[in-house]
């Protein structure tokens, strides 16, 4: 894997706008998804959301020193991803927004259902596998882009370290891993319904993208010869 050529320049990736926007945007939230919990002292609520920050935080971070020019890429408006990936994140960006709500009224304010505390212990291994897939691909493929495009501009080539040797969308299969276990953390079984939604997308997505790497990506078709699986080796 080839790294961008301007890695080792000395600027920021991320702006100190960005960084006063994100604080605001987590604030927002922070204060709206506490106000539908109806409560402060949700104890689950406030474990995921710290986890979250902490880890993005230093996620970021991380890639700004060792690949700021990934996070750049990932910071590229939806007008550069293909026609079928913008809509399939806008139903994504609205069944997260309903995972929310719905983890804030069952798990925060109403208790429609209850999670055995096994079962949220699980969750957060299950976000802990997540994390360190992520991670893990994130410090591995420098083409990691947000949307679903050909990085013809950044001299895109086929990863095929770490993971990739296992299977060849394994940024996916972390985020499925961990939307299976965000419901459960959060005490709502409720929630599990848009999770599902949005595993059921990111299938749908590796498919797509899976096949617009095969027609536009030179070395793919060969790269999946030796790594036949997309998502769960032997399976998929």
């Amino acid at each position: 894997m080839s790294k961008s050529e301007d890695l080792n320049e000395p600027h920021s990736a991320v702006s100190a706008s960005q960084i006063v926007t994100g604080i605001l945007g987590v604030t927002v939230f922070s204060i709206v998804w506490f106000s539908i919990a109806g409560r402060l002292n949700w104890r689950q609520g406030w474990a995921l959301l710290l986890s979250i920050i902490i880890y993005l935080s230093i996620m970021v971070w991380q890639l700004s020193k060792v690949n700021p020019e990934l996070v750049k890429e990932r910071n590229r408006p939806a007008n550069v991803a293909e026609d079928w990936d913008q809509v399939v994140m806008r139903i994504y960006s609205f069944a997260l927004v309903v995972l929310w709500i719905v983890s804030a009224l069952d798990g925060g304010r109403y208790t429609w259902s209850t999670v055995p505390l096994a079962a949220q212990l699980f969750g957060w291994l299950l976000l802990v596998a997540a994390g360190v897939m992520i991670w893990h691909v994130m410090m591995t493929n420098a083409y990691l882009s947000s949307w679903a495009r050909i990085q013809d501009d950044r001299g895109q080539k086929v990863v095929q370290n770490g993971i990739y040797r296992q299977i060849r969308h394994p940024m996916y299969l972390g985020i499925m891993v961990c939307f299976l276990g965000i419901p459960l953390v959060l005490n709502s079984w409720w929630a599990m319904i848009p999770s599902i939604l949005i595993i059921g997308l990111f299938v749908y997505r590796t498919n797509r993208e899976d096949q617009m790497l095969m027609n536009g990506l030179d070395g793919y078709v060969e790269y999946s010869k030796k790594v036949k699986y997309r998502l769960l080796p032997g399976i998929w």
